[in-house]
């Protein structure tokens, strides 16, 4: 499977995970309580000389892992500049750009095993409800590590459409790619009862 984890080391693979997570979390909701847009836009900027900081390599990698962005972008800027609003979809675009370049850096710098670890400490109080916390650790592990193997398959996907099709790519690559995932997580579900379960 792929990794979102990045291959250049940083001085932010040192910090604990929890930390990290914690720092996100502080940060997400600072960022969606600024209201001025030259503030999201400084934010923009900061992010972006933040991830160069770590190395050229390293901001092309992150670039990268941004990328499947751009479609939220486009919708979010036409719709807004149909309704005569661009400062407002600028903002939100904005904002959503730094949310998941935050994530991102988190994501690419933090082992996966360490953050399963911390959702399984942050769960525990849901043992009492009933919930096994390992459980939920490795489903949320189990999506930020399907996440880029799904969009891979996708592109495979889409690029097997054009190869074969005059016309776009259009809805008819849902079914497909619905059914892909489905028989990815039966071949883990599988796997994961081969080796015990959880």
């Amino acid at each position: 499977m792929l990794t979102l984890t990045s291959p250049f080391e940083t001085p932010l693979h040192r910090v604990p995970a929890g930390v990290k997570l914690a720092a996100l979390a502080g940060l997400s909701v600072g960022l969606f309580s600024l209201q001025s847009l030259w503030m999201v836009l400084a934010a923009t900027v900061g992010l972006a000389l933040l991830y160069l900081s770590f190395g050229l390599g390293f901001a092309r990698f992150g670039a990268a892992m941004l990328r499947p962005l751009w479609p939220f972008f486009l919708v979010l800027g036409l719709w807004h500049l149909w309704l005569g609003e661009w400062a407002a979809g600028l903002l939100i675009g904005a904002r959503m750009l730094v949310a998941v370049g935050l994530a991102n850096l988190v994501t690419m710098t933090t082992r996966l095993d360490d953050m399963i670890a911390v959702v399984e400490r942050a769960a525990a109080p849901l043992a009492r409800l009933g919930m096994q916390p390992r459980v939920l650790a490795v489903a949320i592990a189990l999506v930020i590590r399907f996440t880029p193997v799904l969009m891979d398959k996708a592109q495979q996907l889409g690029q097997a459409w054009r190869a074969r099709s005059a016309q776009r790519v259009n809805w008819r690559i849902v079914l497909p790619i619905s059914l892909m995932a489905l028989d990815d997580a039966d071949r883990v579900a599988e796997a994961i009862r081969a080796r015990g379960g959880l």
